[in-house]
């Protein structure tokens, strides 16, 4: 019999002919719980205020649309999700908490556990998720474009899943094999447009419905990043890349439904009167930056009414930065969304209390909110800068075509460095206070806790990881022995970080995938004393669980 373990216990589920579920050892169990209690409820709310009666009629119809994108996301995932999803909420008592985990998942696949599976007889997760057949590898894939040169643009398609059909490969389009969802969620949406004044948004609305419908997101992505004076953000469809691991080709679908809060967003749009100037500072030649990119970039600082799809499963995000399309963020550029009320939960939750655990008492004093808040408007800013179109062998391509599957690793190690490297340099500008960086670094450090415990095979993880490792080989980062804790050396930090970004923004630049397969083989890695700090932190949540109010 084969075994699948979690953290090296073997987890004995049985799928009986019935498809009910056995009995496990209690011990397994525990172990699922122990799993389930690394994510600290937290209940999101918005203030009642916020919204009036029309508005709520309008937010009641997009948090229907987005429940579809769930049950889309869902599929995605995993082909055999919606099967397991059944047998699994009819268990009972302590057995329960595998159907518990499996809704924090969305699937049985262990997302801080390196996906490894807690239901047995399920197999290891496909790298290519439920986008490509199961056993399709990625030479056969290559084979197949190389004999049929004219099905490329449709199989690298962000929206079309990859099918075995009388033993070829096709590639159908998302709006043909996920029709049954995305007509009633286009219904959702065309509704939802009557309740708002708002041309901009009611635009977005309607352009999106019709997108589900013909695969085409274009003219949808343009028209979200134009929308102006609303009250209520969303956006909602076929996004992120991180769930394919094969090619990193297949966007999943996703849904943030949000409160505009204005007074922080005005506050905060201030930042992109610098976009300019911090392309142009970048620490590499003027050949290799983002040129020709659209720096319009709206910043939107939102209270989360509700999410749906790839955004929910396991770690929740703090902020996006869309859409991912080369073509609108060269024309148009691309808008960033920051949610406070999911920030400031996981600041009190996580974020201090690791810190509390693993900073020397100098740097611990100094872990601030504002740091992190800042950071991560930075971090969403600066993926919008630096390369984007390249020019390769004579050609003009990607960087997310030509790094493939550690594009999504690569890009977040490059946000979060450029949103250190960028805070030091708008401390510079006066945007903030001098004595700000006496608290982002230790903040930043923290953070790279927080965020290594998602599993450095997750893209947020593994740029995480990577930013330690890198820190610690330099000497930026200190770990004393004797106390078992951390701190900044601030003599060296800005150099490294400076180092850092070169490095990352070069790999991009050249669109080099054995530089970057190098690179992240080199430093992906858990250098052992953050293994000896991550011991210390088994009782602090790894991220919170939300609940929402309003539906």
């Amino acid at each position: 019999m084969r075994r699948l373990t979690l953290f090296g216990v073997a987890v004995f589920v049985m799928i009986a002919a019935t498809h009910a579920f056995a009995t496990m050892q209690t011990e397994d169990l525990m172990m699922v719980k122990e799993q389930i209690k690394k994510f600290a409820p937290v209940k999101i709310k918005v203030d009642d205020k916020l919204l009036n009666s029309k508005q709520e009629k309008l937010v009641r119809e997009l948090v229907a649309a987005a429940d579809y994108m769930d049950k889309i996301f869902l599929i995605q995932v995993f082909g055999r999700n919606p099967e397991l999803q059944k047998q699994l909420s009819r268990t009972k008592g302590k057995e329960r908490v595998l159907y518990d985990y499996f809704g924090i998942n969305y699937g049985p696949f262990d997302r801080l556990n390196h996906d490894e599976p807690f239901v047995k007889d399920v197999g290891g997760k496909p790298l290519g998720a439920n986008f490509y057949p199961e056993d399709m590898t990625k030479d056969e894939f290559n084979r197949w474009l190389k004999k049929h040169p004219k099905d490329r643009r449709m199989f690298e398609n962000n929206f079309t899943v990859i099918k075995r059909k009388d033993k070829k490969l096709v590639a159908v389009p998302y709006s043909e094999e996920y029709r049954h969802l995305l007509e009633p969620a286009a219904a959702h949406l065309r509704e939802a447009a009557k309740y708002t004044d708002n041309r901009s948004l009611k635009r977005y609305l309607l352009s999106r419905a019709d997108a589900f419908l013909s695969n085409d997101y274009y003219q949808s992505d343009v028209d979200w990043v134009r929308m102006r004076d609303h009250d209520i953000e969303v956006v909602i469809g076929p996004y992120e890349v991180y769930e394919d691991n094969l090619f990193g080709y297949k966007a999943a679908f996703e849904a943030f439904v949000t409160r505009v809060d204005p007074v922080e967003s005005k506050r905060l749009a201030k930042v992109v009167k610098y976009l300019d100037d911090m392309e142009q500072h970048l620490p590499i030649a003027d050949k290799y930056k983002g040129v020709g990119r659209s720096l319009k970039s709206p910043i939107i600082v939102a209270q989360e009414i509700y999410t749906a799809g790839d955004t929910r499963a396991g770690v929740q995000t703090l902020a996006f930065n869309l859409p991912n399309d080369e073509r609108v963020r060269k024309e148009e550029g691309s808008k960033k969304v920051l949610l406070k009320n999911v920030q400031t939960a996981k600041f009190k939750k996580v974020l201090k209390p690791i810190a509390k655990k693993v900073l020397h008492s100098k740097d611990l004093a100094d872990v601030d909110y504002e740091a992190f808040f800042a950071h991560t408007l930075l971090h969403e800013v600066s993926h919008g800068i630096g390369p984007g179109e390249i020019t390769k062998g004579g050609k003009r391509t990607t960087v997310n075509k030509e790094l493939k599957d550690l594009y999504s690793v690569i890009e977040e190690a490059k946000a979060d460095t450029l949103g250190a490297y960028n805070g030091v340099y708008l401390i510079k500008k006066g945007l903030y206070p001098k004595d700000f960086e006496k608290v982002m670094w230790p903040t930043y450090l923290a953070g790279m806790f927080r965020s290594v415990r998602f599993g450095i095979n997750e893209a947020h993880g593994g740029a995480n990881a990577i930013q330690f490792s890198y820190l610690l080989e330099k000497g930026a980062v200190l770990y004393d022995n004797t106390t078992g804790l951390f701190q900044i050396d601030r003599e060296k930090i800005n150099a490294a970080v400076k180092d850092l970004a070169y490095d990352i923004l070069m790999i991009e630049a050249k669109g080099d995938y054995n530089e970057a397969k190098r690179f992240v083989e080199k430093y992906r890695v858990m250098p052992e004393s953050m293994k000896a700090g991550l011991v210390k932190l088994s009782n602090v949540p790894v991220d919170i669980k939300p609940t929402y109010t309003f539906k």
